[in-house]
């Protein structure tokens, strides 16, 4: 059935990158017709969105609308933390992003704002001693760089709906409970919101039916600055490192990992912008605005999990990071199997290499698709959801009381590498 409704991905995205307006539309129909029915003859595969969602567009948003606008999946709920950016930005990004493509029946749900321990003043002092660090997130990347609860400008509007009232801790215990042993947890930032999870339930990791994970490095060959000399500090399990440890030494029945090593092997082209730009549903138009050339980080991690077909090449490491507090911090860590030390460790599927053109293909089917089960969300072009009366006031403030159980002290090619962390 998967080889089935892969051929069918493919069959697609030729056609979005064959044709021009017109093709892309007829590409876009013929998606739904051949996909939909395939999908609906299994159950769909339910999945809690854990990512640090900066916006507009960007790799963050790209990896939402990628699972999103998969007839195969059922996402319960994007929960959100300050990574990329800072947590309540973030929120608003999503919520809005969800009222352009019509799903705002997705609860948005606000987790962490800050790491357990990491702060930036203390890697402040860290770089003091051990050199700077190119990209900090939240920390030193913006336009510009804030605080935590200031809210820039939204180019693509302001969001009229809500987060819900939970923290995104509670929200991830709550849905593996309900459905035990079939949500899939994919987290593609920071991992302080589910550290917390484990740390409140024991037994959320083993409930799960798996975990996805784009984060770590360990020797990928690039001449990005950021990789160079420090091949194995990676954002999203640095940023965090004492949540990452505690992720990755739960009882989780499945971990796949897509490293930094492969995802340099991705690029957000000109061309691939043009190919999904072509099309005409909600999100390749929010694509064809916002996209930016750059690595295709959390999009790789999400189209693999929806076709692991794609990769050609992974192998089982332990793997683990780094906290002690001296040049390694946050580092990612890994033993061939027989050479780990015994602490907890768990055995992951990295992923190594990947069939380019065939990721490619897909992705583009997926971002030019319509979105299943999109509703007609009135206003959704100017900022205005018929659907709620909320200001941005009241959303800014429900989503600064939800989710604050973190806060704590402190607060591919030459042109890709040049700027190669603008929202991740």
């Amino acid at each position: 059935m998967k080889m089935k409704m892969a051929r069918r991905i493919v069959l697609s995205a030729k056609c979005a990158t064959l044709c021009g307006l017109a093709g892309a539309m007829f590409c876009a129909a013929m998606f739904s017709a051949l996909f939909a029915p395939a999908a609906a003859a299994q159950a769909k595969r339910k999945v809690i969105i854990d990512q640090d969602c900066a916006g507009p567009g960007g790799t963050d948003m790209q990896a939402v609308l990628t699972i999103l606008n998969s007839p195969e999946t059922d996402v319960l709920g994007v929960t959100v933390l300050t990574g990329d950016a800072w947590r309540d930005e973030e929120v608003l990004h999503a919520l809005r992003l969800l009222e352009i493509v019509g799903r705002t029946d997705v609860p948005v749900v606000p987790g962490a704002v800050f790491p357990l321990v990491n702060t930036k003043e203390e890697m402040a002092r860290w770089e003091n001693i051990y050199g700077k660090i190119i990209y900090q997130g939240a920390w030193n990347w913006g336009k510009p760089v804030h605080g935590p609860y200031e809210i820039p400008p939204m180019p693509e509007g302001k969001p009229t709906t809500k987060a819900i009232d939970e923290d995104a801790a509670h929200f991830l215990i709550r849905m593996v409970r309900k459905y035990p042993h079939e949500v899939t947890i994919y987290a593609a930032g920071p991992m302080t919101n589910l550290a917390l999870a484990i740390n409140l339930d024991p037994e959320f990791a083993s409930l799960a039916k798996e975990l996805i994970v784009m984060g770590g490095g360990i020797a990928p060959e690039t001449n990005d600055p950021e990789f160079v000399v420090t091949p194995r500090r990676e954002f999203n399990f640095w940023f965090d490192a004492e949540a990452t440890k505690r992720v990755f030494r739960a009882p989780w029945p499945r971990i796949v990992v897509t490293t930094v090593d492969i995802s340099v092997k991705t690029k957000m082209s000109k061309e691939l912008i043009a190919q999904i730009a072509a099309g005409t549903s909600p999100s390749a138009k929010y694509i064809a605005k916002y996209a930016e050339e750059g690595y295709l980080w959390d999009e790789l991690a999400a189209a693999a999990w929806l076709d692991p077909t794609m990769i050609t090449k992974s192998v089982k490491l332990y793997m683990d990071v780094s906290i002690d507090h001296g040049a390694s911090y946050g580092d990612t860590l890994v033993w061939v199997p027989g050479q780990q030390p015994g602490l907890g460790e768990q055995l992951v599927e990295v992923q190594e290499d990947l069939d380019l053109a065939k990721f490619y293909r897909e992705f583009v089917a997926l971002m030019t698709a319509e979105t299943p089960g999109a509703h007609a969300a009135a206003g959704a072009s100017s900022g205005v959801d018929a659907s709620s009366g909320a200001d941005m006031h009241a959303t800014a403030t429900a989503v600064a009381g939800a989710g604050n159980y973190a806060k704590g002290q402190g607060g591919g090619a030459a042109a890709v590498e040049s700027d190669a962390r603008a929202r991740r």
